[in-house]
């Protein structure tokens, strides 16, 4: 098993340890290193593994000969495999001024279009592994995190209450310490990191934010607008708290919203659902949604019903209308639990008020 201490993946903790003599045995990755050449020349590099890192063809040369592996960056990508960290909105919509399909985001969704089905295996070894990649990002971004999963529709509109109480309901987890994680996409996911980017800011300011966003209230038919709206809101609050997406391009036509300070996004969307579900150690939400909430209501509870990952986690379904004669999984999932570790860690509640309380009861009950 790989020590995460031995990851390089910035300049400076390249820095810090090449200044101690050797590069021996770290995992280097995708990391410039162009202008590093007399540090790569004077160092020992036996055993080290080079992910995605620009060098000169003499440091290049030497590093091989000293025994480590180069995986060189691949040219004409979209998205580098390689990455060590995880993206940013700023990094995903840079070139939004002109519009959306000039971004990054928008360029590796067109890649994948091109590529999912062509059968080449160069392609599918690309994605899959930028999609490590991203998950150990993830991991050693939430490390010791208590992390609070908030699922729900793509469809929830900005300035309708729905999305308002969606939005407090991330920034009350947020402000109680919890690290909000969503699905990264608009609608419910969107509102509740914005919730949780709101944070730090004074009350008042989510109803004006709502406001602003309100002007460009759907992705469709202009993701550009949407995303300018978002961007204006961060404008006026710059100093916003963290919370994660985790989006995926499978679904390229809902972009990824602006408001997660961390974004893990994924070609493939089942190592993304279960990902998020299963680094959501201090529960999960569920909002009203459709057929991919209901999913991923199920997808949580088999683990919880099985136990397969410890102690069962608390899920909290929200709107009693919605999950109980709308689309009545409810039922199901209770029945399920019945007799269950799960049975004491499920709650249905009328609002999103009453989340907060319904997840503190079921930690104690612990």
């Amino acid at each position: 098993m790989v020590n995460a201490d031995i990851e390089i993946e910035t300049l400076a903790e390249f820095d810090q340890v090449v200044a101690r003599g050797s590069l021996s045995g770290y995992r280097i990755q995708s990391v410039n290193l162009l202008e590093r050449t007399f540090a790569l020349l004077a160092a020992d590099t036996s055993a080290a593994v080079f992910l995605g890192c620009a060098m000169e063809p003499d440091a290049s040369a030497k590093v091989r000969a000293d025994g480590a592996l180069v995986y060189p960056p691949v040219p004409d990508l979209p998205f580098n495999p390689y990455r060590g960290l995880l993206y940013t909105a700023d990094e995903l919509f840079t070139g939004l001024a002109d519009g959306y399909e000039a971004t990054p985001d928008a360029q590796a969704y067109a890649w994948f279009q091109e590529t999912k089905a062509d059968g080449d295996v160069f392609s599918s070894m690309l994605r899959s592994i930028h999609d490590d990649a991203v998950s150990d990002a993830l991991d050693e971004h939430l490390s010791g995190a208590r992390v609070v999963g908030v699922m729900g529709g793509h469809a929830m509109e900005r300035g309708g209450t729905e999305y308002r109480g969606a939005a407090e309901l991330g920034r009350g987890l947020a402000r109680s310490g919890l690290t909000v994680a969503t699905g990264g996409g608009p609608g419910a996911m969107e509102a509740a990191n914005l919730g949780a980017y709101l944070a730090p800011a004074p009350d008042a300011a989510l109803a004006e934010a709502l406001e602003l966003l309100a002007k460009a209230p759907s992705f469709t038919p202009s993701v550009s607008d949407w995303a300018r709206a978002a961007f204006a809101v961060r404008e006026r609050w710059p100093a916003g708290g963290d919370s994660v997406g985790i989006p995926t391009w499978f679904y390229g036509h809902e972009p990824p919203n602006a408001f997660a300070g961390h974004i893990a996004k994924y070609f493939a969307n089942a190592t993304r659902e279960d990902g998020l579900l299963a680094r959501s150690t201090a529960g999960v939400v569920f909002l009203p949604g459709a057929a991919g909430t209901v999913q991923e209501i199920f997808d949580n509870a088999t683990p919880n019903y099985y136990a397969s990952r410890g102690e069962p986690t608390p899920m909290v379904l929200v709107g009693r209308h919605h999950w109980t004669e709308h689309l009545p999984a409810w039922p199901l999932l209770r029945a399920l639990a019945r007799g269950r570790g799960m049975e004491s860690r499920i709650a249905l509640v009328d609002s999103v008020t009453e989340v907060p309380e319904a997840l503190a009861a079921m930690g104690r009950a612990q």
